[in-house]
């Protein structure tokens, strides 16, 4: 098992990063697929064709997010939080993703990078 921490930035505030990252409407326009996404803490989610799910675990408005991720498995839970700060301008996103296997640790990480907040950054600062 392997852990994950990065900053990525974006010039949108954390309203609009939280609301990116937790309104399902807006988490279909910058992924460009469904997405089922709740607030409620013990609620199930699915992103990207049900390719990432889990479970919500706890919310703070505009500030975090965490999340339990599902894989195959899986005894330890691996566990996503997600922190926003204030940044001038705009946000710094804090992302830690904790206890992923080793079997999918490039994958993941180059997913969060590549894929993940490379969408959300680039819809948010297209704004």
């Amino acid at each position: 098992m392997k852990d994950f921490k990065k900053y990525y930035t974006t010039s949108a505030s954390p309203e609009d990063v939280y609301n990116a990252l937790t309104n399902p409407m807006v988490i279909e326009l910058w992924s460009g697929e469904e997405a089922v996404m709740s607030e409620t803490p013990d609620s199930e989610f699915s992103l990207w064709e049900g390719s990432i799910t889990g479970k919500n675990l706890a919310f703070e408005k505009n500030k975090m997010m965490q999340q339990q991720w599902y894989f195959d498995d899986q005894q330890e839970p691996s566990i996503v939080t997600i922190k926003l700060h204030t940044a001038d301008p705009g946000t710094s996103i804090e992302l830690r993703h904790t206890n992923i296997p080793n079997e999918h640790f490039d994958n993941i990480t180059e997913g969060w990078t590549e894929s993940y907040f490379a969408s959300v950054c680039e819809f948010l600062d297209d704004l």
